[in-house]
């Protein structure tokens, strides 16, 4: 298989990669008209009740008859969703019901109306939206659309018929259908069809007669359908032929391609492929064959090449710059991928010796396009057709003066080795000799370029004569074959010197492709690892000055819809800024090297993500003519397109984030909220009640009810105080974070004595519980803070209480450790507390979460069955405090039944010593 036959990988992973996602993806098919009317909703039910008896589970998820009768007729026997009705300004909307119908998830779903606009509160805005989500479940789709309602045909059906249409859908989605399927009707019965009542009622029909249904507008509309159903059409022709490796150009629609060159003859050429495709209303082409010796093109004739590109994106033609050696190669293949039916090259104008000794470009290209027609235009003034190899001998060469000086050198060094090699060797063939005139000749093409390079060939050839052919020192040759020799000679060195030079030239152009591939990659490599908006922006222009010679910056909206310097590398005035203003509201890249604001000395190009213009990105070339060549432009906006989707992602990410903390603070307010009013108000209420019993002078009371009202009074406000302390030591530990770190002020003490203060301090709550304790005699002293340790065990012991039966023991222990034996990690010294219960312990689950805030378990069945309830609290204060003093804490159940909290006092430093008086 040749190169020009064999598959390109890129465009072969490209559509491995969209066939494995379209497996995923349901299938989406359009039935498409001119205008309401046509019968697409009757065509679409037709095709679904086929469907349905093929044994495909199909749903009517939403369907609008418009009170036809044939078409309700259609809906009997499909199983259809219920509507969801929405109330808007006192009117009550009917509109599809998305959650329904992904909870339904058929195998086929109907949706009519495409292009609806959905009622306000609404998961999408359109319609077209929610269909993206069931095409993303897997759900197939049926749907409808009209040709007014692509957002590509907008201003012109609007300039048809006088009327803007307000709901339409992308053109990327239409064109993303896996099928489209035209319903069509001749504008004669679609308005005997209106005159009848068959698509509006009479009132409705009179109407629309008189704005929209006249034969002018709807003739225009079915044009449009039928251009874009071709189009579409032809695109799948062209993939198909790309699936086949099929390398036939396949006729089916004209496509005019124009080849145009340096001369004068482009304009033309350009003018005459426009009217030749108005004529045929076919598609048109303009490329340029960047051949390897545009190199020495003089800077006008590039800029008049960029000029005539330009010239055609006016006019409507798609643009193209080509790369390759052998012209009409490039053309023959490039015509063949895009199926292009007629070539457009303008008349060679050089010599007829020329033709012969260099070729005819068009000559050739006539022989080897095949059922390509190859049009030919005359012109007066400078030759336009691309030049071949040969020519480039013939092109002014603007090599430095010192090039020749070297390429003369060398000769004279391939001189002295072929007179050193004939004087050791008499015997020596001159063929041999020439071999190091040959090879000095490749020498000087690769260093010093093409000048010098016919230079040393006509040098070689003439000092072989002169010093080696006999009779030597003389340029005379006593035998003629000797001629044949030096012409054969020169042309030999002519032609190495040639494609030496081609050579270092593909191998300069694959350099700097390689170059621009390599930095966008690096580029996308550096900004992945971003997440700072200004960071990106200022990754992106560094690699985007170094790869383009200039200085950039980048501007982003600042929220109220103007722009912000993000970051920028040359100063932005008051002109500058309102350029990239302008850029920004109108999304189209102005300034320097554009027709739009072009004595700016920057160029904008809009930062566009999926969301909309997002900023501004300017560059300010030093070479101020860089931007003119289209392919220079299309790399750059490569390098904007890969920083607008990283400053895209880095924007989305923050805003994900900003939601996910505020959802967060909601959440903490509303448990805040939930659990304080509720254990504020219980206290209250029966401090309340009880009180106001007690001073109602109607009542007598014995001394036994005085008694428990105030005791109850007593016990409830102690719970209150709790609660209140909580809260308070809560918001005090998380104040005294400082750096990350709360500030505790640690002194050496026994962890014997801390726990003997503690159930002093809970001796009324502990009543006739039993406690046990064991601490060993020989437990290390260790450096903590007395309040806030005392504070965790009264917490620990108090949760006890609370949740474990009232004849149920408690124990309390502490013991000496290793800390990290367990995780195989270094060991260090530390102290562990532990305050364990013999009630019914965590339930599953529950055991990673106690130690948040406010985070309560449920009950457990065989515990308490009215356990007083916490605000969630008292656990995450004793955590707070206990990572303070950089120890551990944890909860596990224990084996015998009954939760086991544990607690870590790391020991840091040596004890002081304590002298004892004898």
């Amino acid at each position: 298989m040749s190169d020009s036959n064999r598959p390109d990988p890129d465009e072969l992973l490209i559509r491995a990669q969209a066939e494995e996602n379209n497996k995923r993806r349901g299938r989406l098919k359009i039935f498409f008209g001119a205008s309401a009317g046509v019968g697409k909703t009757y065509a679409m039910l037709e095709s679904a009740r086929m469907r349905k008896r093929e044994g495909i589970d199909v749903v009517a998820g939403y369907v609008e008859p418009h009170g036809r009768k044939e078409t309700e007729a259609q809906l009997v026997g499909l199983e259809a969703l219920p509507f969801r009705y929405m109330d808007y300004r006192d009117i009550r909307l009917r509109e599809f019901d998305l959650d329904a119908a992904l909870q339904r998830r058929p195998q086929l779903i109907l949706v009519d109306e495409l292009a609806h606009t959905n009622a306000e509160g609404s998961r999408h805005a359109k319609r077209w939206q929610d269909v993206h989500e069931l095409l993303q479940a897997g759900i197939d789709v049926y749907t409808t659309i009209n040709a007014q309602h692509l957002e590509s045909q907008n201003d012109i059906v609007a300039q048809i018929t006088g009327e803007r249409q307000r709901e339409t859908i992308p053109d990327s989605v239409f064109e993303s259908a896996d099928e489209v399927e035209l319903i069509d009707l001749p504008v004669e019965e679609l308005l005997k069809r209106l005159s009848v009542g068959k698509i509006y009622r009479a009132q409705q029909a009179q109407l629309a007669t008189e704005r929209f249904f006249r034969k002018g507008n709807l003739t225009a509309l079915r044009e449009i359908a039928l251009r874009r159903t071709a189009e579409r059409v032809d695109a799948q022709m062209q993939a198909y032929q790309r699936d086949k490796s099929i390398n036939d150009v396949w006729p089916a629609a004209e496509r005019i391609l124009v080849c145009i060159g340096s001369g004068d003859l482009s304009d033309k050429l350009v003018r005459t492929a426009k009217r030749m495709a108005t004529g045929l209303r076919a598609d048109w082409i303009v490329v340029h064959v960047e051949a390897h010796g545009d190199v020495r093109l003089t800077g006008a004739q590039r800029e008049h090449i960029v000029q005539t590109l330009r010239l055609a994106e006016d006019l409507g033609a798609e643009t193209a710059i080509l790369s390759g050696a052998d012209i009409v190669a490039e053309l023959v293949n490039y015509a063949r991928r895009r199926n292009i039916s007629k070539i457009v090259i303008g008349k060679p104008a050089k010599p007829r010796w020329r033709e012969m000794l260099s070729g005819s470009t068009v000559n050739r290209l006539i022989r080897e396009s095949g059922v390509i027609d190859i049009y030919v235009i005359h012109g007066e003034h400078n030759n336009t057709e691309p030049r071949s190899a040969f020519d480039y001998l013939h092109a002014p060469e603007r090599s430095h003066a010192m090039a020749y000086v070297w390429g003369a050198c060398i000769v004279a060094v391939s001189t002295l080795i072929a007179e050193a090699f004939s004087l050791l060797i008499p015997a020596t063939d001159l063929a041999n000799l020439i071999m190091f005139y040959l090879l000095g000749v490749v020498l000087v093409a690769m260093r010093f370029g093409r000048g010098p390079s016919v230079m040393a060939s006509i040098a070689s050839v003439a000092l072989f004569d002169f010093l080696f052919v006999p009779p030597q020192m003389t340029f005379a040759v006593e035998d003629t074959r000797y001629i044949v020799t030096f012409a054969i000679m020169l042309l030999a060195a002519l032609l190495i010197s040639n494609l030496t030079i081609r050579i270092r030239l593909q191998a300069s152009a694959a350099r700097e492709r390689e170059r621009r591939v390599r930095e966008l990659y690096a580029m996308s490599r550096d900004v992945s690892s971003l997440r700072q908006v200004d960071e990106l922006a200022e990754s992106a222009i560094r690699h985007i000055s170094e790869v383009f010679d200039g200085k950039a910056a980048v501007l982003l909206d600042n929220g109220g819809k103007q722009l912000r310097t993000a970051t920028t590398q040359f100063p932005i005035d008051e002109r500058e800024q309102g350029v990239a203003q302008w850029v920004y509201e109108h999304g189209e890249a102005a300034g320097n090297g554009t027709k739009t604001l072009a004595s700016s000395s920057g160029l904008y190009l809009p930062l566009k993500a999926a969301r909309g213009v997002i900023g501004v990105l300017g560059i300010r070339p030093d070479d101020s003519q860089r931007f003119r060549v289209p392919e220079q432009l299309h790399s750059l906006e490569a390098f904007v397109n890969q920083t607008a989707l990283a400053i895209e992602r880095a924007m989305l990410a923050k805003a994900a984030e900003d939601a996910r903390v505020q959802i967060e603070t909601e959440q903490l307010r509303n448990s805040l909220l939930s659990s304080v009013s509720h254990d504020l108000r219980t206290p209250l209420a029966a401090i309340t009640g009880s009180a106001s019993t007690l001073i109602d002078p109607n009542l007598v009371l014995a001394d036994d009810t005085r008694r428990e009202l105030t005791q109850s009074i007593y016990g409830e406000a102690e719970r209150l105080n709790r609660l209140v302390n909580n809260l308070l030591d809560m918001t005090r530990l998380e104040a005294g974070l400082q750096g990350g770190r709360m500030i505790v002020q640690k002194e050496w003490g026994s962890v014997e004595e801390i726990i003997g203060s503690t159930l002093l301090r809970l001796e009324k709550q502990i009543g006739s519980r039993e406690v046990k304790t064991h601490v060993p005699s020989d437990l290390p002293m260790v450096a903590f803070d007395a309040i806030l340790v005392e504070q965790v065990l009264v917490n620990l012991l108090e949760n006890a209480l609370k949740y474990t039966p009232d004849d149920s023991p408690i124990s309390v222990s502490a013991w000496s450790a290793k800390r990290g034996e367990m995780a195989g990690q270094d060991a260090h010294a530390t102290v562990v507390v532990e305050v364990a219960d013999y009630g019914p312990g965590l339930r599953p689950g529950d055991e990673p979460h106690v130690f948040e805030k406010f985070y309560r378990g449920a009950p457990h069945p065989n515990g308490k069955a009215k356990a007083p309830s916490g605000t969630g609290l008292g656990l995450a204060i004793c955590k707070a405090i206990v990572l303070a003093h950089n120890g551990q804490i944890w909860a596990k159940n224990r084996i015998g039944g009954g939760v086991s909290f544990q607690f870590t006092l790391p020991i840091e430093g040596q004890p002081p010593v304590i002298e004892v008086d004898c």
